[in-house]
C-alpha cells in the first residue's frame, strides 16, 4: 500500500536489496505498473556467507534475475554500489587499491548486462560514495565509467550519465 501511495503521488520507489529479492521486484512492479521503481547497486550482488566463494553461480542468478525485472518498462536500474564489501567482486582483498582500468573490468559484466537488459535510456551511473570509499576513490569510479562507456554513443553516454536519470525521478534538467 505504501509503494502504491508512491506512485499516486507521481514519485519513484528507490529500493535497495540482495540479489536475491530481484523477483519481488518484479512483482512489485508487475502490480503497480504506474509506479516508477528504481533499482539500487545493479541489485545488490552478494558475496558474503553461503555467496562467497560462489561468484558465477550468483552472477548467473543475478543475470536472470535482471533480464526478468526489465521486462517491467516502470523500473530503472542505477549502475553502481559494487564497492560495498558484500558484494562479490571484494575489492577489499586486494592488497593495492585498484586502478579505474580494474574498477571498469570486474564491473563490466553487471554494467553491460543491465545496459543489454534496460537499455541505456533506463540506466544511469551512480557515485554510492562516500559508502563505496572503502573499495576506491570517487576519480577512480568516475574514470572506470568513462572507460565502460568509450564505445557508446553520445545520446547513450548523455542517458547514463544523467538523462535516464533525470526521467526516472522526473526532474525537470535545465541544460
Amino acid at each position: 500500500e505504501g509503494v502504491a501511495a508512491v506512485g499516486r503521488l507521481g514519485l519513484s520507489y528507490d529500493v535497495s536489496l540482495y540479489h536475491t529479492q530481484i523477483r519481488e521486484v518484479a512483482d512489485l512492479a508487475s502490480a503497480l505498473p504506474n509506479t516508477r521503481i528504481i533499482l539500487n547497486h545493479v541489485g545488490g550482488v552478494l558475496g558474503l556467507g553461503s555467496y562467497r566463494s560462489k561468484r558465477d553461480e550468483v552472477f548467473a542468478r543475478w543475470s536472470s534475475s535482471i533480464k526478468a525485472l526489465a521486462a517491467r518498462p516502470n523500473v530503472f536500474v542505477k549502475l553502481g554500489g559494487l564497492g560495498q564489501s558484500y558484494t562479490s567482486l571484494r575489492f577489499d582483498e586486494d592488497a593495492e587499491p585498484p586502478s579505474s582500468e580494474m574498477v571498469a573490468a570486474r564491473f563490466r559484466p553487471y554494467i553491460e548486462t543491465c545496459i543489454a537488459a534496460f537499455g541505456t535510456s533506463r540506466c544511469m551511473f551512480e557515485s554510492n560514495f562516500p559508502v563505496d570509499k572503502i573499495s576506491y576513490s570517487y576519480h577512480v569510479f568516475w574514470n572506470a565509467c568513462k572507460l565502460m562507456t568509450k564505445g557508446a554513443s553520445s545520446t547513450e553516454k548523455a542517458d547514463l550519465f544523467g538523462g535516464a536519470a533525470a526521467r526516472g525521478y522526473r526532474l525537470n534538467v535545465i541544460g
